[in-house]
């Protein structure tokens, strides 16, 4: 590794954890998991220590092979990268919304934090809405799609430049921005970030981190906080950025004191370091905002529903938009107005379409956690039939009756098929089928 890198990370972390952090780079990565525990109980084994729902797995399996993975039972996420969801649960009780809590997870794709996010909202049971926003085009269909599979409705994925959310004036009560960095918490699992790195970078990426929260930052209600996260470890983009935030912004730093054995306590934030922790680099650090800030006047959204809902267990609203049904809950329709300014790609859950007098259910109701139990005939497919259905396949229902299908494997559902009788017409998209030959 390059000279300059290891006198960074002496300078950021001192030379005896440098030295333990050099060494761990030289080592295999840890593989970890975390859990969709309202679609699928997290099984024995080795937990990560901040995240009930995560466990780490004795080898790397084919997880593109597994159906639990495509059905939401569970995200792959490295276990350090789980210390955010860690520290949003620690500030939920600090947040303090007037009505309901609106949260911004801004540089999402491809969703392992939104959708550790959304299950740390549904578990404190407040009405919340979630906006899980990319940038870049290429990712945010990988986000789209996990978003979808963890089948929670309160969320709406965006596509929009940060300097968009910053005419959204005290909208938001916390915000989680994970933002792009040097990498060098990655090198393990990702050798182009070891081959990009240099000084120069490392200057840059704090320059565009400092141009992004300066650009969301009006969006950030007073008194609301802020979570700054990156995967590396030096002081550059980390206690000096949370630094700069507080000075040059308006903030104060939030102490978390907690417990854990590995993570390492910086100046302003936890630093989660290979050698001292089983995951890759991490550092993660929470400010409440003190400047005085601006607010957005929201008209009452009148809605009347498009279609009774018979499909979903929960309070939605069943709107059309365009030939679509979605199923909205009552906060992103009160939300309607001021998100429709970023243009969602998706908002709620997306029910289907009636076309004559069939309807064509949505690839995402079948993975909506909602879905009621007797919405749809199902069809537990086993290991080789679940996997063609996820290539796109034709398969076959023996005994099931004809129409709609939703094809379920151990219970979970993976999507619909229209049972002709002798074959399945695959309403999988086709943007999610698997690639890989089996």
């Amino acid at each position: 590794m390059q000279d300059s890198f290891k006198d960074l990370l002496i300078e950021s972390l001192g030379a005896e954890a440098a030295s333990t952090a050099l060494d761990a780079l030289e080592e295999a990565p840890a593989v970890s998991v975390r859990y969709n525990q309202a679609k699928y109980q997290a099984p024995e084994g080795e937990a990560v220590a901040w995240n009930a729902d995560g466990r780490f797995l004795a080898e790397r399996p084919v997880f593109t092979l597994d159906p639990l993975l495509h059905a939401g039972a569970y995200y792959v996420q490295d276990s350090s990268a789980m210390f955010v969801g860690r520290i949003f649960r620690e500030i939920l009780a600090l947040a303090q919304p007037e009505g309901q809590l609106r949260v911004l997870d801004l540089c999402a794709a491809p969703g392992g934090k939104t959708t550790d996010l959304l299950s740390a909202l549904r578990d404190c049971g407040t009405d919340y809405s979630l906006v899980s926003n990319e940038i870049s085009s290429s990712r945010v269909t990988a986000l789209c799609d996990n978003v979808a599979r963890w089948g929670e409705a309160p969320v709406a994925v965006t596509s929009a430049d940060p300097a968009a959310f910053g005419h959204l004036e005290g909208w938001f009560d916390i915000i989680v921005t994970d933002v792009p960095c040097s990498g060098e918490g990655m090198f393990r699992k990702d050798p182009e970030a070891l081959r990009q790195w240099s000084l120069d970078n490392v200057a840059l990426c704090q320059a565009r981190q400092r141009r992004i929260l300066a650009d969301v930052w009006p969006s950030l209600k007073e008194g609301g906080i802020l979570i700054y996260s990156t995967c590396t470890f030096n002081h550059l983009e980390n206690d000096d950025n949370v630094k700069w935030i507080a000075a040059e912004l308006g903030a104060e730093v939030l102490p978390l004191n907690m417990e854990y054995s590995g993570p390492i306590r910086t100046e302003c934030g936890w630093s989660l370091v290979p050698g001292f922790v089983k995951g890759e680099g991490q550092f993660v650090a929470a400010l409440r905002k003190t400047a005085a800030t601006g607010s957005i006047r929201i008209k009452k959204n009148a809605v009347r529903p498009d279609a009774k809902n018979v499909w979903l267990d929960a309070d939605v609203a069943i709107i059309r938009k365009g030939e679509l049904l979605c199923a909205l809950p009552q906060a992103l329709i009160a939300d309607a107005p001021v998100l429709e300014r970023l243009h969602p790609l998706r908002s709620g859950i997306a029910v289907g379409e009636v076309k004559g007098k069939d309807f064509i259910p949505h690839a995402d109701l079948a993975l909506a956690r909602c879905l009621s139990q007797n919405a749809f005939a199902r069809y537990d497919a086993s290991l080789e039939t679940a996997l063609s259905f996820l290539k796109k396949e034709a398969i076959m229902a023996p005994d099931a009756p004809k129409g709609i299908l939703l094809i379920t494997y151990n219970g979970l559902p993976l999507g619909f098929v229209k049972n002709l009788g002798n074959r399945c017409n695959n309403l999988l998209p086709a943007g999610r089928r698997i690639r890989m030959e089996i």
